[in-house]
């Protein structure tokens, strides 16, 4: 029996190139800013994203709170998604690490536009908190992998610009977004105030996000990640697979996206399933008639590991380590369920 993990795109083993990448690493104490692998890799990616600077990371958890402390004080308010990553699934950080209350929108798959987020900026008065941010994600995880175009973003940052409000980017899945919109991540930069870009999931590096901003955004955030106690010292062997994964890992990711438009265009013919959530890149969410956690043991006896989301709700997630003869195989159990 055939083993297929569709769980998350986290799951990923280093390639053959990336544990070379790894073991030829230079490196020295980052906390010192010595490790030269770590200072290429954020060089990299801040200039691969129209930024100035950046700051590795264990965690996009880590790279999303910080950017919330920099551009936020205690009694402020951020705007975002009530399906949003940092309000969801980052365990409170927002409250514990930054005193900051959330505004949750009902976005269409996760998708905020200007005026659904106009309305809900406070006016200046004592009885409410002041707003001062806005949280995008792209890909949205709970929306299906949807993605926002650069055309959607634009108009959100002037509004943010006009009203005086930051703008950070949960990029979770930023690379899947680009590879599906064909926008170009250089011109992110001038929209945001702050992008996460994660290394760990579609690119399949082993560990490590980079928080992109200004040089002194970066500056005051290297600060809070010592304080956040992500202070990393020869960590360039982990910076080196995440450079090698920008490097090589971009473009491939439209071979996930083509799996996933298998995996859904087959559980679209399922009596089993109710419906497939759009696919737009490398996340497939279906409806289905039993329970999710019912399916997902069905599915788990035959060999595919799945996750659900909801009481009917099942995702999979397609990724570097999925190959042709696994979705061949996932889809012949698909019909026989």
């Amino acid at each position: 029996m055939m083993t297929v993990d569709l769980r998350s795109d986290t799951v990923t083993k280093p390639t053959q190139g990336m544990l070379e990448a790894m073991w030829s690493a230079r490196v020295g104490d980052d906390v010192f800013g010595e490790d030269e692998s770590i200072n290429e890799l954020e060089t990299k990616a801040a200039a691969m994203f129209g930024m100035e600077a950046g700051l590795f990371c264990p965690s996009g958890t880590m790279t999303n709170q910080i950017a919330i402390k920099c551009f936020t004080q205690p009694l402020d308010e951020l705007i975002a998604d009530q399906t949003a990553h940092v309000y969801r699934y980052e365990g409170g950080g927002i409250a514990f690490n930054s005193a900051v209350s959330t505004r949750l929108l009902n976005g269409e798959r996760g998708i905020l536009t200007p005026e659904m987020i106009e309305p809900e900026i406070n006016a200046e008065n004592i009885h409410y908190p002041n707003t001062s941010l806005v949280v995008l994600e792209n890909t949205v995880n709970k929306g299906g992998g949807k993605c926002y175009t650069l055309e959607q973003i634009a108009p959100i940052a002037e509004l943010c610009r006009n009203r005086g409000l930051k703008l950070h980017l949960d990029g979770a899945r930023i690379c899947n977004a680009l590879v599906h919109t064909g926008d170009k991540a250089a011109d992110y930069g001038q929209y945001f105030d702050g992008i996460s870009v994660c290394l760990s999931k579609g690119l399949g590096a082993p560990v490590g996000s980079v928080l992109l901003g200004s040089k002194s955004t970066i500056k005051y955030a290297r600060r809070l990640r010592k304080v956040f106690g992500g202070g990393m010292r020869q960590a360039g062997f982990l910076a080196a697979a995440a450079s090698y994964a920008l490097d090589h890992h971009i473009g491939r990711l439209k071979i996930d996206h083509q799996h996933a438009h298998i995996l859904a265009d087959e559980l679209g013919k399922c009596s089993w399933v109710t419906g497939v959530v759009p696919v737009e890149t490398n996340i497939v969410l279906f409806d289905t008639v039993e329970p999710a956690d019912v399916i997902v043991e069905k599915l788990a006896a035959k060999g595919i590991k799945c996750n659900s989301t909801d009481q009917r709700r099942v995702r999979f997630v397609t990724h570097l380590d999925v190959h042709p003869d696994q979705i061949e195989y996932t889809v012949s159990v698909l019909k026989s369920l």
